[in-house]
């Protein structure tokens, strides 16, 4: 990759790692289902004014909007509300790539390879760990860590939906597909506020809205949802995927960093055991074997 690209994949995997931070950040005054909700707001308008609709059947736009959108950030924001860390909610969300293997062995009939059994092997043990640490009382809600790996599933769900997107005939830009998804999760997410929150709160994080909710809406709806994925995606379109791919590897990393550093999070000697499994699974699941060959050779 050249200089300039490389710098602009970190750039993205520091938006990425900070966004936990951000959202973290921008809970503190208002609902969650809110502040998704408004996020997506923000990505959809005026955005969609200028990105042409990407020519998908409506059936898989809407599944991909209502699970990698709706389902990822709702399980997300209420976790992350409800006590789950930042950045170990950042490490515990890259479970959407084991769920995406096992999803995509069942819908396409991909087989698994050696390194992902291991991988995924390695992962179950190191969420085995954490929910241990939850269990123990380890400053980690048992429910923020189910509703975060719910999120993982969501993502996973969406993966799917994305790859037979891509393999539609006319295969779309990814602006296109992250603008106008973005315009399926609002109704959801607002509707599941008015449920959950009521109409007075919902009014209430509106009108008393502060500088530091806005400064996050923006961080996640332009920096971290359209500068990311737009970079990413150009990315991607430029070189191979295994290039691409494995630099998102350092989000998680970012996260936990970020969070230590702005939010005074730590993990305990267990739940850094399990961060460490979980880590190691997915470096085996990209990487394979190739630091045992480099030090046999």
């Amino acid at each position: 990759m050249a200089r300039k690209d490389v710098l602009l994949a970190m750039l993205v995997v520091v938006a990425w790692g900070l966004n936990f931070v951000v959202i973290k950040v921008g809970l503190h005054n208002m609902p969650p289902l809110m502040l998704a909700g408004l996020r997506f707001v923000l990505v959809a308008f005026p955005a969609i004014l200028f990105v042409a609709r990407p020519k998908v059947p409506l059936r898989l736009l809407l599944g991909y909007g209502l699970t990698i959108s709706f389902g990822q950030f709702a399980f997300l924001f209420c976790a992350i509300k409800f006590g789950m860390p930042a950045g170990l909610a950042s490490l515990v969300l890259q479970a959407q790539a084991f769920f995406t293997i096992i999803l995509g062995a069942g819908v396409f009939g991909e087989r698994l390879q050696l390194k992902q059994l291991v991988g995924i092997t390695l992962a179950v043990l190191g969420v085995l760990v954490l929910i241990e640490s939850s269990l123990n009382g380890q400053h980690v809600p048992l429910l923020g860590f189910l509703l975060t790996l719910a999120g993982a599933f969501s993502w996973a769900c969406g993966n799917i939906f994305n790859k037979k997107i891509m393999q539609h005939s006319s295969r779309p830009a990814v602006m296109s597909l992250v603008v106008w998804s973005a315009l399926i999760p609002i109704v959801p997410f607002m509707v599941a506020s008015l449920v959950f929150d009521g109409p007075a709160l919902m009014l209430q994080s509106v009108v008393s809205i502060d500088l530091t909710t806005l400064l996050s809406l923006v961080y996640l709806a332009f920096i971290a949802t359209i500068l990311g994925y737009g970079i990413w995606g150009t990315l991607l379109g430029r070189y191979e995927t295994w290039r691409v791919a494995p630099l998102s590897l350092l989000v998680p990393v970012v996260g936990m960093a970020s969070a230590a550093l702005l939010l005074g999070e730590t993990l305990s000697m267990l739940q850094l055991v399990g961060a460490v499994l979980v880590m190691a699974g997915l470096y085996i699941n990209v990487f394979g074997f190739r630091l045992r060959r480099a030090v046999r050779a």
